[in-house]
């Protein structure tokens, strides 16, 4: 898949961005075949590609030969190595690196539920061994990549108008299954936190709303994807939960800039939220948004309640997004805009 990125557009949207500090400089990201990891790579290749920037980019991969097939030939030259290892087993301490971004997380519900030992493990020592390489490299930029679902049940008590700010995060029931996932992020958070005052690692954390657009796997089953293939293929879409929850949304590019905008300038210890604040809606809503904007009103939208369903509990997330804002970020693609552009690639 190695042109499902419009990398100069990333660049033109991070124009706040001082890349010359990335010039010459080794870059690690887990999670590399992943939509975010992927399209982090991508865009430093571009650097390298359009202005001869110099950059090393570590690609930790499970499959050398999915990797190569994933990236091109092309990449190689461009500044692109392979570490091959799964998190479990990485001992690569030795790799000299600048920044490393820690994007390699499960990412699918029913997986969260069938395997939530697996899940949490994943996060939280896979966490600590990507802290443990920043760790041995003496001034190194530590970037992880957490989720707007550590907020849990963020504003129950603030009331649903209340934006959540880094400092809002509410009850997570750990007892439930599911809870793997985001128990699993707060304690890789505070890892980064400890990491920070106790061996004063520049370690950050950006919580990043729900990231979607071009680069997705095209079999993704998580539910911006299935809206999508259903304005595609003329099909209703068919709710399993009451579509109340409320959460707001970014597009990939903006993730991307986001990213390296909290590497770059983020304080050490802290936690910065990534959404485009004028995405907030319910699942409901989004739905009726791609029924009747991309599908021009051919499809309909039902709810059918399955008790079953692997989702999470309902939850309204308004997200405070003004510490990040003021490092000079903003969003600049509308739900609208994000729908567009993931139609228009899946069609491709």
């Amino acid at each position: 898949m190695p042109d499902n990125i419009q990398e100069p557009t990333l660049l033109a949207q991070g124009d706040a961005i001082d890349w010359e500090v990335c010039a010459h400089k080794a870059f690690f990201v887990s999670g590399a075949t992943g939509l975010i990891g992927s399209t982090c790579i991508r865009t430093l290749l571009e650097r390298n590609r359009l202005f001869d920037a110099g950059i090393t980019v570590y690609a930790l991969v499970r499959s050398e030969e999915r990797a190569k097939s994933f990236f091109g030939e092309a990449a190689f030259d461009e500044g692109l190595e392979l570490v091959v290892s799964d998190l479990d087993g990485f001992d690569c301490f030795d790799i000299d690196v600048d920044f490393i971004i820690h994007a390699a997380c499960p990412t699918v519900s029913n997986f969260f539920v069938d395997s939530p030992v697996e899940t949490a493990r994943t996060i939280v020592d896979g966490t600590c061994k990507m802290l443990e390489l920043a760790r041995h490299n003496e001034g190194c930029s530590f970037l992880f990549l957490s989720s707007m679902e550590v907020y849990g049940d963020g504003n129950v008590e603030r009331g649903l108008e209340h934006k959540l700010g880094e400092a809002d995060v509410g009850y997570v029931d750990p007892l439930s299954l599911r809870s793997c996932y985001p128990e699993g992020k707060r304690m890789a958070e505070h890892l980064v936190c400890a990491y920070a005052s106790e061996y004063g690692v520049d370690a950050k954390v950006i919580r990043l709303a729900q990231t979607f657009g071009p680069g997705i796997p095209k079999d993704d089953k998580r539910v911006f994807s299935y809206f999508a293939h259903c304005a595609i293929d003329g099909d209703d879409i068919v709710l399993r939960t009451t579509g109340e929850s409320t959460r707001m949304y970014l597009f990939i590019a903006d993730a991307v800039t986001a990213i390296f905008t909290v590497l770059l300038c983020g304080q050490a210890g802290c936690a910065y939220n990534a959404a485009n604040e004028d995405t907030y809606s319910s699942v409901k809503e989004m739905a009726e948004l791609v029924a009747e904007h991309c599908a021009n009103g051919r499809i309909a939208v039902r709810v059918e309640v399955d008790p079953e369903a692997p989702y999470p509990p309902e939850h309204h997330l308004p997200l405070d997004t003004s510490a990040l804002r003021a490092l000079g970020w903003q969003a600049e693609t509308d739900l609208s805009g994000m729908f567009e552009a993931l139609i228009g690639y899946l069609r491709d």
